[in-house]
């Protein structure tokens, strides 16, 4: 098992890289629901003006 974790001796740039590639993933996962949020957001602002529009029109 220590082998496994030794990656025959390039353990120093394997798990490193694994870690970067986690912390991306999570980072463009967060980043992605926030912008899904605010696009939510904005839709749900503009319907609402619309049909206050409609109403005056």
């Amino acid at each position: 098992m220590a082998g496994f974790f030794a990656m025959g001796g390039y353990a120093v740039f394997v798990w490193p890289a694994y870690a970067i590639t986690f912390a991306v993933l999570i980072a463009a996962i967060i980043f992605s629901v926030q912008s899904h949020t605010r696009a939510k957001k904005t839709v749900r602002e503009l319907e609402e003006e619309g049909s206050a529009t409609e109403d005056h029109g």
